[in-house]
């Protein structure tokens, strides 16, 4: 991260876009390094780009090998931060694009601790619009409920971010309808001894759609812009 000025000067409409099908990591990754560039250089607006993965283990910069339990499926050096996550089926992924010299609703520029608080935020009030309390606890990445499938507490969203130049990428991945099954080939952003849950574990069948329709509003309430 460097403290480089944005071209941009009168930032172009946020831009939303959901994918259909599923996205190949290695994909994603090429898109988002296309678009943070071209964000810099005032060609393109910035994105909230909702989509989902094929099953697929990826590797923060602080994983570590014994992270990596059963390599069962595909796994992909991620360059964000944190440990191992699961991506896959069932899972929104929501990458948020945007350049921090700017200020985004309750947000302020220039402060990646206010902008990864602002994506749990963002979680947590969509968990919310479907009566589930999700919280943030200390020392646990992501967002956590009450589960009593389990008992005790369990992981419905994770989060990771890395930040080029003060433009963010990667995001947020909430739990819809995956197969929590997968989860059990790494040790989920290190964290041992708690469970994963969805949405749908939890008795909520909410369709993807609705769930979108969720982020998009709590977006608003949250980064304070969202535009057709």
């Amino acid at each position: 991260m460097t403290d480089d000025i944005l071209k941009t000067a009168s930032p172009l409409p946020l831009e939303w876009r959901v994918e259909e099908g599923l996205t190949g990591y290695p994909v994603s990754l090429a898109a988002q390094e296309a678009r943070i560039a071209a964000i810099r250089a005032g060609t393109a607006a910035e994105l909230v780009w909702l989509l989902e993965h094929p099953p697929t283990y990826t590797s923060g910069t602080s994983s570590t090998p014994e992270g990596l339990v059963d390599a069962r499926f595909p796994t992909y050096a991620a360059g964000r931060g944190g440990q191992w996550t699961y991506h896959g089926p069932g899972q929104r992924t929501a990458y948020a694009l945007l350049d921090l010299t700017r200020a985004h609703g309750t947000v302020p520029a220039r402060d990646i601790r206010a902008h990864v608080k602002g994506l749990e935020e963002w979680m947590i009030r969509t968990l919310d619009r479907f009566n589930v309390r999700g919280e943030r606890r200390e020392g646990r990445i992501g967002i956590w409920v009450a589960d009593p499938k389990r008992g005790g507490e369990s992981k419905i969203g994770a989060l990771g971010v890395r930040v080029t130049r003060w433009v963010s990428w990667h995001g947020i991945a909430l739990n819809v309808e995956p197969d929590l099954s997968h989860f059990g080939g790494i040790v989920p952003c290190g964290i041992r001894g708690h469970g994963v849950t969805s949405l749908w574990d939890l008795g909520i069948t909410a369709t993807m759609e609705e769930v979108d329709a969720a982020l998009r509003a709590c977006w608003d309430e949250v980064f304070g812009e969202s535009r057709p």
